[in-house]
This record gives C-alpha cells, sequence and structure tokens, in this order.
C-alpha cells in the first residue's frame, strides 16, 4: 500500500512541476517570419511500463498568417534534459483560419521524463511547402571504371563510388578520369522517391591510344611511332621508347582529322 501512495505522490510533484512552468514559451515556425504558433499547455503521464511512459501533450496553435491554412502535420519530439529524443508524436492541423487558435492532443510514448519540446514539418500543404526544409534523397553513384571524378550540376563532389544527397528535380552528374573520355548522365528524382537508390555510368572508350606490355601492363598515351625495333608513346608530354619484343598488343583511336583552313 505505500508503494502505491509513493508513486501517486511522485505522479502528482511531476504533474505539479509541469503545470508550474506551463505554459512553455511558443515555438514559432518558422523561426524567420513565422506564420504558426506552438505553445505546450499541459503534459500529463497516463502511464509507465517497463520503462517505458505514455504521456498526453496539449498543445495550443495559433495561425500567426493572413490566410487560411488547409492543413499540416508535424513531428513532436520530446527532449530530455540533456536535449537527447526520447519520443515523438504526431501533431495535425486542419482548416485553421487567420489568427485562429486550435487545441490539439498528443500521445506520445517517451523512453524517460521529458523536459523540453522541438517540432519539425512532417506534411506542408501547397501554400506552406516553400517554408519547409528542402527535401533531399541519398543516391549511391558508382562508375565503370571506378575512381572517377564526380560532379553534380557543375560541382565537383569527389571520386566515385560515393553516396550524394539531391534534391527532387533533374540533375547532371559528369564523370572524368584520366584516360578515358568524360561523360555525363541526367538524373531524375521524383518528389515519392526514398533514399537508398543507386546509378551506375560506364565511362566511353580510352581518350589514348593504349600499349598493352606482355607482363600485362598497359600505357596510356599517344603513339608517336612503331617499327621493328621499338615503339614510341607520348606519356603526359614525354616520349617514352619501349622495345618492340615487350609489346603485346597496340589499340589505337580514331583521331578527328584537322579541318582545312581557307
Amino acid at each position: 500500500m505505500w508503494r502505491k501512495l509513493l508513486l501517486l505522490v511522485i505522479l502528482c510533484s511531476f504533474s505539479a512541476a509541469w503545470a508550474k512552468d506551463n505554459p512553455t514559451a511558443p515555438i514559432n515556425w518558422p523561426a524567420d517570419n513565422p506564420v504558426l504558433q506552438f505553445i505546450v499547455n499541459k503534459v500529463v503521464r497516463t502511464a509507465e511500463y517497463g520503462g517505458q511512459q505514455n504521456w498526453v501533450v496539449e498543445v495550443a496553435v495559433k495561425n500567426l498568417s493572413p490566410k487560411r491554412i488547409s492543413e499540416a502535420t508535424f513531428d513532436l519530439y520530446l527532449l530530455d534534459k540533456q536535449q537527447v529524443r526520447i519520443g515523438t508524436g504526431w501533431l495535425q492541423i486542419s482548416n485553421i483560419g487567420a489568427s485562429e487558435t486550435v487545441k490539439v492532443s498528443v500521445n506520445v510514448a517517451t523512453a524517460g521524463a521529458p523536459n523540453s519540446f522541438s517540432l519539425a514539418p512532417k506534411h506542408l500543404p501547397p501554400e506552406l511547402a516553400s517554408l519547409g526544409p528542402v527535401k533531399t534523397i541519398s543516391v549511391t553513384v558508382y562508375s565503370v571504371p571506378a575512381g572517377a571524378t564526380l560532379s553534380v550540376d557543375g560541382k565537383a563532389v569527389g571520386s566515385t563510388p560515393m553516396a550524394i544527397k539531391v534534391a527532387p528535380g533533374t540533375h547532371n552528374l559528369t564523370f572524368v578520369k584520366e584516360g578515358y573520355t568524360p561523360g555525363n548522365y541526367p538524373l531524375v528524382v521524383h518528389e515519392d522517391e526514398i533514399s537508398g537508390g543507386n546509378v551506375t555510368y560506364e565511362l566511353g572508350t580510352s581518350a589514348h591510344d593504349t600499349v598493352e606490355l606482355r607482363d600485362g601492363s598497359v600505357l596510356s598515351g599517344d603513339l608517336e611511332s612503331m617499327d621493328a625495333t621499338q615503339v614510341v608513346i607520348r606519356i603526359g608530354g614525354n616520349d617514352q621508347k619501349i622495345s618492340r619484343n615487350l609489346v603485346k598488343r597496340v589499340l589505337l583511336i580514331e583521331r578527328e582529322q584537322p579541318k582545312p583552313t581557307n
């Protein structure tokens, strides 16, 4: 019996502490030029089992904009004293007029006692979409062969393979690797796509002549000459002479003929 009384005293003390501090300071969204204001008026613990606590959070939401808001959904995060997220609730408003305030109750399960709150938009109507964070998805980009310099919309981001984050829309991926013809790939990301996709781009044929030696090594450059005794290939601006007997195979690329001048 005394244990039940002790639990009741603890619960009442906790609720009283919330009542003393409530209402909480308003949370404006977005922080700059806010259109919605959230105030947590009351927090009530309804159950506790196995370390999990269930709460009902009563929130007053005010429309600060001059227009009616058709609907909006937010994640309500409950944080502990160390600002660690311990629970997430689902807050939804609909058909809220200009300067109107509505009260919403949110059920949240937590792994401890909440100390503060934060909000993040989950679904926004068209009239608020531009105010939310830009959605991005993660895409892993590969190239064949690997090790190509990858640029997204003209900005170099690293070497393949690598994961990139892109917003919905059309993006241009550019691949550059020494010895290969540069390539471009149009990446289209739809609004409903999720992270986890991948793109594989096969680079074009070598941009240089290729000399394969009998020991398995391959040289890439511009073939200058070849006779019965040696092969001369220009690599990085320098001529390299190789004994004809060391060469296994020579692959020549097609070269554009210089245009005649008038």
